[in-house]
C-alpha cells in the first residue's frame, strides 16, 4: 500500500508534464502547406558547401542571406518553380584568411583563384520538378562566376507550420546536390582541392502576404 501511495504523485504528474511539453511550430505534415506564392526567409536559408582538402579531410563553407521566391500548389507539386539569388561575396569560412583567398583579385590583373573581389550573385531558377511524396527531384539552371548549366537538386520536405514571431505561413526544404567548380570556371588547384564541391542546403519559405 505504502509504495502505491508513493506512486500516485507521479502518475497524476505524467500528463501534466506530456500537456507542458512545448509544440514545435513547424512539422513534416504536408497538410499544413497551403498554395501560393513564398519568399524565403534570409536570416534562416543556408547554401553550404564542401570540398576534399588534399584528400586528408574535408572543408567547408557557407553562403546565406539567399533570396528569392517558390511558387508552390500542394495539390500539383510537379507545377512548383524556384528561383534563388545567393550573394556569393557574403561567403562566410572558419578561416579569415581562406575567405580572404576566396574573394582575393587575381595576380596582377590575372583571373582570381576563386570568386574574386566583386562576385557576381549565384542564381538558381527551376526548370522542372518531379515530386515523390515528401521527396523531389528539382532540376534547374545554375549561374555561378558568369557560367551557367544545369543542377539537380535531391530536396526533401523538412517542415511546415505558422512563425511563431511574425505568424506567417512557413514551409522548410532540405536539398543536396553535387557540381564540378571546373564547370563555372573555378578550376584553382583541382585535383588537389576537390573539383566536386557538395551542397547542402537548408531553406526556409514564408507565405507572402
Amino acid at each position: 500500500m505504502r509504495k502505491l501511495l508513493c506512486a500516485l504523485p507521479l502518475l497524476f504528474a505524467v500528463p501534466l508534464i506530456a500537456q507542458s511539453a512545448p509544440q514545435m511550430p513547424g512539422t513534416m505534415d504536408v497538410a499544413r502547406v497551403t498554395a501560393g506564392t513564398y519568399n524565403t526567409d534570409p536570416s534562416h536559408t543556408l547554401i553550404g558547401w564542401r570540398v576534399s582538402h588534399f584528400g586528408f579531410n574535408d572543408y567547408f563553407g557557407i553562403f546565406g542571406d539567399a533570396t528569392g521566391t517558390l511558387m508552390l500548389d500542394p495539390a500539383n507539386p510537379n507545377a512548383a518553380k524556384v528561383d534563388i539569388t545567393i550573394p556569393v561575396s557574403k561567403v562566410t569560412t572558419a578561416s579569415a584568411g581562406l575567405t580572404g583567398h576566396l574573394l582575393r583579385a587575381g595576380k596582377d590583373g590575372g583571373k582570381a583563384d576563386f570568386f574574386g573581389p566583386a562576385p557576381a550573385d549565384a542564381k538558381f531558377v527551376s526548370t522542372s520538378v518531379v515530386a515523390k511524396g515528401t521527396t523531389a527531384k528539382i532540376t534547374g539552371d545554375l549561374t555561378l562566376n558568369g557560367v551557367t548549366k544545369p543542377v539537380v537538386l535531391d530536396a526533401t520536405f523538412s517542415g511546415a507550420g505558422n512563425n511563431p514571431f511574425n505568424k506567417k505561413a512557413t514551409v522548410g526544404f532540405h536539398a543536396t546536390s553535387v557540381i564540378k567548380r571546373s564547370a563555372f570556371g573555378i578550376s584553382y588547384a583541382v585535383p588537389m582541392i576537390s573539383d566536386d564541391v557538395t551542397l547542402d542546403i537548408s531553406v526556409a519559405f514564408e507565405k507572402a502576404s
